[in-house]
C-alpha cells in the first residue's frame, strides 16, 4: 500500500537536508511540477492552480527507486504533468459539484507503469511480446508493417555513409516505400533473421549520407531523421522555436457561442461520480500518443469513441491498452455514407482528438475552424487537441514522425547511448514520450473545457512528441554518481545493446532486468483486469497513478479492438465489476 503523504513529505524534507543522501524521486518531482509550473503559466489559470498544494506524492519504497535503465527523470516528469492534470480535474469537479479543497495523491510507482503500460498489459495472460499473442488479436496490420520482421525494421535507427553519423528510417505503418527508397524490395521471404534483417537494411542506409536521406525522405514524404545530440538540436532554427513556447498551447478560435455548463453528473449507486461524466469525445488517431489521450479522459468518465478507417493500418496489441473504457467504430470519412454518420456525431460532440499527421483532417474537411462551422448552429463550443512529432510552429512543422523520430531529433536517444557507454545513439525502452505527450494533450482537454465552461467559445489545444522530450530534457539529466548506480543496478544485457537493436529489443531487454530489480512496478495492486466482451479474453492493464478526494477515477468498460461497436452515442454499457475493481 502506498505509505502516508506525511511519511513522503518527511522523506522530501530529509532528502534536502541530508549530504550523500540517494537521490530521492520525490524531489525531483516535486522540481519538476515547479518546473512545469513556470513554462506553462500562461496556460494555467489560477483556478487550476490553486489546487496545486493539496497534491501529495506516494510511494511504496523510500522514494529513491529510479525503474528505468535511462539517464532521463522520465518518473519525475510524468509524475509533474499528472500532478497538472490532477488539478484541472479538480477545478472542473469545483464547477459541477462545488468548490473546496480536495486531497490529490499522485503515486510514483503507478506514474511509472503508465510509461510502459502497452509493454505491461496482457491479453489472455500474453504480453507484446509473446509471439503468440497474435491468435487473440484483432489483425488490423493491414499491410503486414509489424507482422513481417524484415518489414518491421524498415523503422530503426542505422549509420550512414559517413561514420558516426546515424539516421533513424522509418517506414511507418506500410514499410515499403522507405524500403524502396533505399534500394531494398518491400518484400523479403528470405529474409527472416534479426540481426540479418538489420545487416541488410543498414548496409543500404550506408550507401548514403544523412542528408541525402533527408532530401530522399522528404521527396517521398516519409518520416525519418538524422540523430542529433540534444546541443545540435536547440541550435537548429526549429529547435529554438520550440524552446520558445510552453509544452502545450491553447487558444480560443472564433467563436462566439456561450459558456457550456456541465450537465448533471450520472453515476452508478453508491459510487462517487467522474468529473467528465457526460462528455462526449470522437479520437480520430492511432498508435500510443492520441490514444492515450482519450485512454485519460475515458478514465475520468468521458465517453470516447476511437474512429478508425477500415482502410488504414493499426498496431494490433496497442489496441489491448490503449482502447480501455472506449467504444471503437470504423468510418471511412472519404466516403459520403462515412462523412455523413461522423457529422451526426458531431453535433453533441464536446472533444474532438486528432492524431493523424497534420493537415489530414483539414483535407477532409474537418480541421477545427472547420468543425466550428460545421456546429455553429447547436449553441456550445468544442474542443479540438491534436498531436504530433515536430510541433506546429518551427521550419519542420508538417513533417511526419512517430515517438523514435522525436527521441532521435531532439537528442534524447544520443543521451541513451552515452548513458551506455557508447559513442552512439540508441532509442529508449518503451513508447515513454508517447504517454507523456499523451499527458500533455489531456491537460490541454481539460483546460479547455474549464475553459469552454467559464467562458464559453472553441478551443484549440496542440501539443507534441518534440514538445514532451523539450521538457523532459530540459529537467536534466542524472547526475553522473545516480546514472553510475542506475548502471550497476541493471542487467549487463541491456548494455550490450548498439544503435541498430530495435524498439522491440530494447523494450524487452529493459523489461526483464527491471522485472528482477524492480519487482514493485509489477505487483498484482498495481494492475486491474477484467473480461473483455470485444477481445473474448481477460485484459490486464495499469490502474491510475491519480486518486482525487470526492472522485472516481477509472474506467467503466474494458478494452476492444478497432471497430467493434456501432458508431452512436447510445447504448453504452457500464460494467459495474470494473466500476468496482
Amino acid at each position: 500500500m502506498a505509505r502516508a503523504a506525511a511519511n513522503d513529505s518527511y522523506r522530501y524534507t530529509a532528502s534536502q537536508g541530508s549530504p550523500g543522501a540517494r537521490y530521492s524521486v520525490a524531489d525531483g518531482a516535486r522540481k519538476a511540477i515547479e518546473q512545469l509550473q513556470q513554462l506553462a503559466q500562461d496556460q494555467l489559470p489560477g483556478d487550476i492552480l490553486k489546487h496545486l498544494p493539496n497534491v501529495q506524492l506516494t510511494t511504496s519504497t523510500d522514494g529513491t527507486q529510479i525503474y528505468f535503465p535511462c539517464p532521463f527523470k522520465e518518473t519525475e516528469a510524468t509524475v509533474a504533468l499528472k500532478s497538472i492534470e490532477a488539478c484541472i480535474v479538480a477545478a472542473l469537479a469545483s464547477l459541477r459539484y462545488g468548490d473546496q479543497p480536495r486531497r490529490i495523491e499522485v503515486n510514483l510507482e503507478r506514474a511509472a507503469t503508465f510509461l510502459f503500460s502497452t509493454y505491461i498489459a496482457t491479453i489472455g495472460g500474453l504480453g507484446k511480446q509473446d509471439p503468440t499473442v497474435k491468435s487473440k488479436l484483432k489483425d488490423t496490420d493491414l499491410l503486414q508493417a509489424q507482422s513481417i520482421l524484415y518489414r518491421r525494421l524498415s523503422a530503426n535507427l542505422y549509420e550512414t555513409k559517413n561514420p558516426g553519423e546515424y539516421f533513424h528510417i522509418h517506414g511507418s505503418l506500410e514499410a515499403g516505400k522507405t524500403l524502396n527508397m533505399i534500394g531494398l524490395e518491400a518484400y523479403r521471404p528470405d529474409l527472416t533473421g534479426y540481426r540479418q534483417c538489420l545487416d541488410t537494411i543498414e548496409s543500404h542506409v550506408k550507401q548514403f549520407t544523412a542528408a541525402e536521406l533527408e532530401e530522399m525522405n522528404a521527396r517521398e514524404g516519409q518520416a525519418g531523421v538524422t540523430a542529433l545530440k540534444w546541443e545540435d538540436f536547440k541550435d537548429t532554427e526549429h529547435g529554438r522555436m520550440l524552446l520558445s513556447l510552453p509544452p502545450w498551447q491553447l487558444t480560443k478560435l472564433q467563436d462566439q457561442s456561450p459558456p457550456a455548463p456541465f450537465l448533471p453528473a450520472t453515476s452508478l449507486p453508491g459510487s462517487m461520480p467522474q468529473v467528465l461524466s457526460g462528455i462526449r469525445v470522437l479520437e480520430l488517431c492511432r498508435i500510443i500518443a492520441g490514444p492515450a489521450i482519450g485512454r485519460t479522459l475515458a478514465e475520468y468518465g468521458a465517453q470516447v469513441i476511437k474512429v478508425t478507417s477500415p482502410n488504414l493500418s493499426d498496431v494490433p496489441f496497442f489496441q489491448v491498452d490503449g482502447n480501455t473504457g472506449k467504444h471503437t467504430c470504423d468510418l471511412d470519412l472519404k466516403s459520403p455514407s462515412g462523412r455523413q454518420v461522423f457529422e451526426n456525431l458531431l453535433k453533441s460532440v464536446d472533444v474532438v482528438l486528432d492524431g493523424y499527421r497534420p493537415g489530414s483532417l483539414e483535407r477532409l474537411g474537418y480541421g477545427p475552424q472547420q468543425i466550428v462551422e460545421l456546429i455553429k448552429d447547436r449553441g456550445k463550443g468544442i474542443v479540438y487537441v491534436s498531436e504530433n512529432c515536430f510541433g506546429y510552429q518551427g521550419p519542420w512543422a508538417g513533417r511526419p514522425g512517430w515517438q523514435q523520430i522525436a527521441d532521435c531529433v531532439t537528442g534524447v536517444a544520443w543521451a541513451q547511448g552515452e548513458f551506455m557507454g557508447l559513442q552512439e545513439p540508441v532509442v529508449p525502452p518503451f513508447p515513454m514520450s508517447d504517454y507523456g505527450t499523451g499527458c500533455m494533450g489531456a491537460i490541454a482537454v481539460l483546460t479547455a473545457l474549464w475553459r469552454r465552461a467559464k467562458e464559453g467559445g472553441s478551443w484549440v489545444g496542440r501539443t507534441s512528441l518534440s514538445q514532451y522530450d523539450i521538457f523532459l530534457l530540459g529537467l536534466g539529466l542524472y547526475d553522473e554518481d545516480v546514472k553510475a548506480r542506475v548502471r550497476r543496478e541493471h542487467d549487463d544485457e541491456f548494455f550490450e545493446l548498439r544503435h541498430s537493436d530495435s524498439v522491440d529489443e530494447v523494450g524487452g531487454r529493459a523489461l526483464r532486468s527491471m522485472k528482477r530489480v524492480h519487482p514493485e512496478l509489477f505487483d498484482d495492486q498495481m494492475m486491474q483486469k477484467a473480461f473483455s466482451h470485444g477481445f473474448g479474453e481477460e485484459i490486464k492493464w495499469c490502474r491510475s497513478p491519480v486518486t482525487i478526494e470526492g472522485l472516481r477515477v477509472g474506467f467503466e468498460r474494458a478494452s476492444r479492438p478497432n471497430g467493434y461497436d456501432k458508431p452512436t452515442w447510445d447504448e453504452w454499457e457500464i460494467e459495474k465489476a470494473i466500476v468496482e475493481g
